[in-house]
């Protein structure tokens, strides 16, 4: 899958309006927008994606979602969810209010490319050279550009919700089968 260009536009018109109106003192996502517009662009991914192929998913956003994620402490479900319901989340990634979204596999797709070779370090180093330049963090020698403990927050949540999803279907599955056993022990 070749990579995709969204990062860099223009947020519509109705969704500025739109969050403007439910958020008058703004969020952190919007703050993100309206501040750090250019965190990240595409143009940073551009070594991860082949140049041929269907297009794909814009990177930037995907870092973006990923920034947001991890502030807000959401599982890729709900991250995925949030890109498809929040109006903040829509203007911080200058989506149109009836924009889909996409399905929340892609959001570990992504980390898996982070994770390869020294990318998490140089994209980390690059969010802390554009934090200085936007004048959020100051330069004091050595900057600590470690992203694992970040990945490993984002993979915790992601096991716990595949272990209550497993937790889920085998309850149903019991249920279906086991009628007699299961009745026993559950009270009406």
């Amino acid at each position: 899958m070749a990579m995709g260009s969204r990062s860099g536009r223009a947020i519509p018109p109705l969704t500025v309006r739109m969050a403007r109106a439910s958020n008058p003192q703004g969020t952190a996502a919007m703050w993100v927008r309206d501040r750090l517009d250019s965190l990240f662009t595409d143009g940073d991914f551009a070594d991860w994606y082949p140049t041929d192929g269907r297009r794909g998913l814009s990177p930037a956003q995907l870092a973006l979602v990923s920034v947001l994620q991890y502030a807000e402490n959401l599982t890729d479900r709900q991250a995925a969810e949030a890109v498809r319901r929040r109006l903040d989340w829509k203007y911080c990634l200058g989506l149109e209010l009836h924009d889909p979204g996409f399905d929340f596999t892609v959001l570990s797709e992504f980390r898996d490319r982070v994770a390869q070779g020294a990318r998490a370090d140089r994209l980390l180093a690059l969010v802390v050279d554009r934090l200085a330049e936007a004048g959020l963090v100051k330069r004091r020698g050595r900057i600590r550009t470690d992203p694992t403990h970040v990945l490993a927050a984002v993979r915790r949540l992601n096991r716990g919700e595949l272990v209550a999803e497993t937790l889920r279907c085998a309850l149903e599955e019991l249920a279906l089968r086991g009628e007699e056993w299961l009745a026993a022990l559950v009270t009406p």
